[in-house]
């Protein structure tokens, strides 16, 4: 897979939002050649470098529209448009409104109180072991993408391995027989224990088939907004995949464009369930054969 270095040049890109951004300088980041890289990436972002950039750019500058009193042509010249012009055509394709009617229609819906709320996530629900400690809402300042992004995080103090998640369900009939990935982009802040995409598929007698919750490559910290995935194949028998974003302990995380898509069977699953090996006849019946050697220790 080329999850890391797909993630280490969005990272690049995220610190260097507001500076002349070159070619170079990304293969350098990718590692990869000039071809490979950009069939890479649009393969994995499901757009092109250019495009990735220009949308970033955009989305920075409508957080600065609402949040900011920032001049629009300051605005549109700190994200690298030639113009006002320019800048109000890009934003208006993207955004469907002019900048300066776009701020007043966003910060008059902030006055209101009109922001989403934890009640009104549609599709979405909070689940998790403490749910108390816990809250998920719909965040139209801090976002990847769009007009907005969702978020988890905690409300108090806890445990360690206090968790809660942000998840949906959906019948798994389009899939079955495939291999599909989860895909989309995540933010943390302060996060203690971990925090991670996880995506789970279901038998039909209830079965866990296929899982994977990041676990063994966990985001930690204060991290800016890239790009995870996880790889799961859906069985025949699969009824349910469940989904979400997972926070355990304290902190936050931000979650934005998802989206799901069968892969070819060379990409390599994520998958962290132990399948059961059943033995072709029985074996060590007169215990004879000993330990399993692991590590070098008899």
């Amino acid at each position: 897979m080329y999850d890391e270095p797909i993630r280490r040049t969005i990272a690049y890109i995220e610190d260097h939002l507001y500076d002349t951004i070159t070619e170079e300088e990304l293969l350098l980041q990718s590692g990869f050649s000039k071809f490979h890289f950009h069939r890479i990436f649009l393969a994995d972002v499901d757009m092109t470098i250019t495009e990735y950039i220009k949308m970033r750019r955009l989305a920075s500058a409508a957080s600065l529209l609402i949040y900011t009193k920032e001049r629009i042509l300051d605005i549109a010249l700190q994200h690298h448009f030639e113009s006002q012009e320019s800048f109000t055509r890009s934003f208006k394709k993207r955004y469907g409104l002019p900048p300066g009617r776009y701020r007043t229609s966003m910060r008059t819906l902030r006055e209101k109180g009109e922001e989403e709320t934890m009640e009104s996530i549609n599709g979405w629900f909070l689940s998790g072991g403490d749910l108390q400690h816990y809250e998920i809402g719909i965040d139209q300042q801090v976002v990847h993408g769009g007009k907005a992004s969702g978020y988890l995080k905690s409300t108090s103090l806890m445990k360690k391995d206090s968790f809660g998640t942000m998840m949906q369900q959906f019948k798994a009939d389009h899939y079955v027989t495939q291999r599909i990935r989860l895909s989309g982009f995540l933010k943390t802040e302060q996060v203690r224990g971990g925090a991670g995409f996880w995506m789970r598929v279901d038998h039909k007698n209830g079965d866990v088939l296929q899982f994977d919750n990041m676990s063994n490559r966990l985001i930690q910290g204060t991290t800016d907004w890239n790009r995870y995935s996880i790889v799961l194949d859906v069985p025949e028998g699969s009824e349910v995949i469940s989904f979400g974003v997972l926070l355990s302990g304290e902190g936050q995380v931000w979650i934005d464009q998802l989206s799901f898509m069968a892969v070819d069977e060379r990409l390599p699953v994520t998958n962290l369930q132990r399948a059961t090996i059943l033995q072709d006849a029985p074996i060590n019946l007169s215990f004879e054969d000993g330990f399993n050697h692991t590590n070098g220790s008899r």
